[in-house]
This record gives C-alpha cells, sequence and structure tokens, in this order.
C-alpha cells in the first residue's frame, strides 16, 4: 500500500497539486468484475423520487454512476475527495460541480459559471496550488474561444471567466510539463503553454500529436481528434484522446491513448488502442468517449467517461466508471467490457446518498440546484421571483422556441412530471419536454386556449377548459419514449390528452446540439405565470 508521500511524488492527474494536508488510503479492495445481478433484484439501486443510482446498497454499483445528460465529465482528486464536473452546453447556471469519496455517490456543490459564455462544451477542472481552475471552450452568436475561470474554494465564489482568445480549438486539457511550465493540450493534437498564473497564453500553438488512426472499415462519424486528458504517471505522460465523433452510429466514438517523456512529444500510440469502443449496436453502453483516468481511494485505478445507453439516446451522454488495470509493459488496459453487469463498488463498505431531487415547491428564496434555463440571456434571472409562495415567472417570447424553459435533467427510462399553475391574463404556461428549440413537445394553457407542442411546432386545440381559466395541473408521462399528457383543474381529477406520442427521435442524431430531453417549465405570452409545485417521479 503506498503512503500518502509516495502518492504525491508519483501521481499529476491533469495538472492537479494535491493539497497540503495528509492524505490517508485505505486498505486495497481490489476491483473485478461481479456476478450478474440476482434474481428478483432490481438492476439498480433507487434514490431521490425513486431515482436509479448505480449503488446497489451490496458492495457493487452498476452503470451509469450519473444517470441522465453528464456528457466530457472532468474529474480531479483532491486528497481523499473527488470533484467532477461536466459539459453544460446551453444549460445556465453551467458547469455544476459534484463531489464524491468513493467515485460512485456523489453530492451536489453548486454551479461554477454563471455568466453566460455561449454553449459550453468540455471543461478541464483541474486545482494547480491552492488554486482551482476550469479551463472552458465555448461557442455563441459572436466568439468561439477557450475561457478561464477560478477559485480559491470548491464551493466559490468563481471568478468572471477570461478569455484565452483561442479561437481554432476545443477541449482544453491543463498540464504541467517537465520543465516545471504549464500548459494546454488542446484539440487536433494541439499544445499551448500558460502563463505561471495560467489566466494567458505564451506563445504559439504547436502541433505535437498525430492521434492513432482506426481501420477505415469501421462504422464512426468522423476522424475528429477531442477531449485529450492528461496524466502523469512514473515520469511518463500519458494522453487519453477521443476520435471516431460522439454521436453518429453506436461504434462511433472510442478511446485511444498514447505516452510521451516531454509534453511535446515524440508521443508513442498504445499497442491495444483502442482501450475503450463499442464494437456492437446490441451492447449495452454506445459511442463511448472522453475519458480520464482516476486512481481510487483504495489505491486501484479508474477510467471515467461517458456513453449513450441503448436505445435512449434522449437521455443524453450518461457517466461511466470502470476498472482499469496497469501492464508490466507499463501501459494500462479497461477491465470494463460492455459494461452491462456490475462492479465491485471502489469502496463497497461507504454507503452514502447521492444527487438530488428533482421536485419542488418553491418555498425557498433562491432556486434549488436542479433547474437550469435553456440559452438564457445574461440577465434571465430577472425572470425569477421567489416569494415563499411558489415561483413567479415573467413571460418571455411566444412558444418553447423563444422562452428559454426552465429545465431539470432526468436520468430514468420512465418517470413523470408535474406542475402546478396559476396563470396572469395574456399569458400562457406550459409543461415541456424540451429537446432544444426546434426539436420538443408539451402542453401549454394560454388565452387561445390548449396549445399541442409536437415535433417542435404548435397545435391549438379545441378548448374544453372554460374561458378565462387561472389554475391548472399539467402532467406528463415520458414511460420508455411513449408520452402521454394529463390536466386537472382544481378539485378535480386528472384527464387524458387525447394525442400520445412517440419522441425516442428526439435526440443528436436528429437535431444536433449533443444535448438531452428535459422536462421544463414555460411561461409565454404576457405578465407572470405563478407554478407552485413541481413534482418528479421515476417509474420502475
Amino acid at each position: 500500500m503506498k503512503n500518502s508521500l509516495t502518492r504525491r511524488r508519483s501521481l499529476l492527474l491533469l495538472g492537479t497539486t494535491l493539497a497540503t494536508k495528509a492524505c490517508t488510503t485505505p486498505a486495497s479492495e481490489a476491483a473485478v468484475r461481479s456476478e450478474s445481478p440476482a434474481p428478483n433484484r432490481p438492476d439498480w439501486g433507487r434514490g431521490h423520487e425513486n431515482q436509479r443510482i448505480a449503488d446497489r446498497k451490496d458492495g457493487t454499483f452498476l452503470n451509469p454512476i450519473f444517470s441522465g445528460d453528464r456528457p466530457d465529465p472532468s474529474i480531479i482528486r483532491d486528497c481523499d475527495t473527488y470533484y467532477l464536473t461536466f459539459s453544460s452546453f446551453d444549460a445556465y447556471p453551467g458547469l455544476f460541480i459534484w463531489q464524491s469519496t468513493d467515485l460512485v455517490n456523489w453530492q451536489p456543490v453548486g454551479p461554477a459559471l454563471t455568466h453566460p459564455i455561449g454553449s459550453v462544451w468540455a471543461p478541464d477542472l483541474i486545482k494547480h496550488g491552492d488554486r482551482f481552475y476550469i479551463y472552458i471552450p465555448a461557442r455563441s452568436k459572436n466568439r468561439k474561444s477557450i475561457y478561464v475561470i477560478y477559485a480559491n474554494q470548491i464551493d466559490g465564489p468563481w471568478s468572471k471567466p477570461v478569455d484565452l482568445d483561442l479561437p481554432d480549438h476545443i477541449d482544453p486539457a491543463h498540464a504541467i510539463g517537465e520543465d516545471g511550465k504549464r500548459y494546454l493540450f488542446l484539440s487536433n493534437g494541439d499544445l499551448v503553454e500558460l502563463s505561471d498564473d495560467g489566466l494567458s497564453t505564451v506563445g504559439d500553438v504547436e502541433h505535437i500529436y498525430d492521434p492513432w488512426r482506426y481501420p477505415d472499415d469501421w462504422d464512426v462519424e468522423c476522424f475528429c481528434p477531442e477531449g485529450p486528458k492528461i496524466l502523469r504517471k512514473d515520469n511518463w505522460f500519458y494522453m487519453l484522446t477521443a476520435v471516431g465523433g460522439t454521436a453518429g452510429p453506436p461504434t462511433g466514438h472510442m478511446v485511444i491513448a498514447a505516452r510521451a517523456r516531454s509534453v511535446k512529444g515524440p508521443w508513442q500510440h498504445a499497442p491495444n488502442n483502442p482501450q475503450v469502443r463499442t464494437t456492437d449496436r446490441s451492447e449495452s453502453w454506445w459511442s463511448r468517449g472522453h475519458a480520464t483516468l482516476i486512481e481510487g481511494p483504495a489505491g486501484d485505478w479508474w477510467m471515467i467517461s461517458h456513453g449513450y445507453e441503448n436505445g435512449f439516446w434522449t437521455l443524453g451522454r450518461q457517466c461511466l466508471l470502470e476498472p482499469i488495470r496497469w501492464r508490466e509493459d507499463g501501459w494500462f488496459e479497461s477491465l470494463g467490457g460492455d459494461l452491462s453487469t456490475p462492479f465491485p463498488k471502489p469502496l463497497p463498505s461507504q454507503h452514502q446518498p447521492h444527487g438530488l431531487p428533482l421536485s419542488d415547491d418553491f418555498s425557498t428564496s433562491s432556486l434549488g440546484p436542479q433547474w437550469v434555463f435553456y440559452d438564457p440571456s445574461p440577465v434571465e434571472h430577472d425572470r425569477i421571483d421567489l416569494d415563499g409562495d411558489g415561483l413567479r415567472m415573467t413571460a418571455k417570447g411566444e412558444t418553447p422556441a423563444d422562452t428559454s424553459p426552465l429545465c431539470v435533467i432526468p436520468g430514468d427510462r420512465a418517470y413523470e412530471v408535474t406542475a402546478r399553475m396559476e396563470l396572469d391574463p395574456g399569458s400562457r404556461a406550459g409543461l415541456l419536454l424540451f429537446y432544444n428549440s426546434g426539436l420538443y413537445c408539451g402542453l401549454s394553457y394560454g388565452p387561445e386556449g390548449l396549445v399541442m407542442h409536437r415535433y417542435g411546432q404548435e397545435r391549438s386545440r379545441p378548448n374544453d377548459l372554460d374561458a378565462g381559466l387561472t389554475h391548472l395541473e399539467i402532467k406528463v408521462r415520458n414511460d420508455n419514449h411513449v408520452v402521454t399528457f394529463f390536466t386537472r383543474l382544481p378539485g378535480e381529477r386528472w384527464k387524458k390528452f387525447d394525442v400520445q406520442m412517440e419522441v425516442s427521435g428526439y435526440h443528436h442524431n436528429t437535431a444536433y446540439d449533443f444535448l438531452s430531453l428535459r422536462p421544463g417549465l414555460m411561461a409565454a405570452g404576457k405578465g407572470h405565470v405563478r407554478f407552485s409545485q413541481f413534482r418528479y417521479k421515476a417509474l420502475s
């Protein structure tokens, strides 16, 4: 068992300098494949509101460790605590940070990015010295670049974004070179030096690596080298890169590896590339990529990545964890297989809560951490008023496409969401399943009566509700892509809407944007809508 001093000398992950306080390592608990789930035992554990979680409470876990849209994971270890964030794309507040001690169960810390800079792609969370940084590729209508924010504590306050003026690259990865200088690895095998404070670049971007190329007869989306992640171990720099395209065919995305003695190379391709790849569309997880190596709490090693669940592109790219082993030749290999069966937890004896509730009665003075706006304006939060008696939202736009709906991220194959709403004259309130401004479905009510939203289009319905209605509840059931709507007036029973929908095609391969299908609240037209209750319930 390595002591803490040895770990600090041997491990430098993504440019992270471990804190100076002593770090302890529990006795090693080897990670090997578990048996298949026992008969009559649910595959996943269950957490808040019956949401599925990876921890099965029997010492094992079943992927995903984060269900729902958690793409491009960026992870660091700071002593005995792990911190993790994901791409947030068009959702704000963005770059939500989570913490864990066992790599399986994660508790919320809070969002790091509150100043909109566009659509946020694969970030890199690091700690250098006593300061945390996140390097952020972002695209807006007027600007494409890489930014950085920083904080002295993981829970903030985080700085405003600093533009590094790197318009031609995405997916940065921070590292400390063999010369002690700070660098950013970039997409397409490029590298740029950073200043000592990490807040500006030094010199020009250099091309230092040509990624390993897969056979031409493989089904992929594109070559697209992206998502480099760097580990320094035993005087080697190990680079993990995603190639094959993020979506497209289920077999496209993959993880490759290379190593070098210097950040500038020369780089050697791993003899066992690709490290991870979906080889058949019958597998449980598709398009696996954007991987990072991390030392576990018991001294063993793990790979964290993302992938699409077979048949559930609508849930977005979900976060995956699998054990790896280091070989005698200094390379590593995954032990995860197709991730369809459980593994022993890195710390089997620990049982901790995971995730957070999605339901909200809006009784607090600030918006809950489960909520994010889609493509908000810089002053979107000015639309929100929480007075202890519900969420009062100022109306915006006319259809879901231009209302910046307020959304949560589901991780279940089947669930129900319910919203209770009170309308001002001239306003329109709705409950949606929202992918992006061109693809959504839902039901709303306003001055023109009921409107059905389908395929990103609007269709008015004959109004069998009372004219001047001000109070209404809407329920949406998404049961393995079959969507059913219900309405209820105060004191009455639920009434099923007469049109049902099938939404398995509401995803990136249909409408681009790398997003997921999310329940959302809509306030359009004029005036305000008050939401007094939102309920989420996973259906087993």
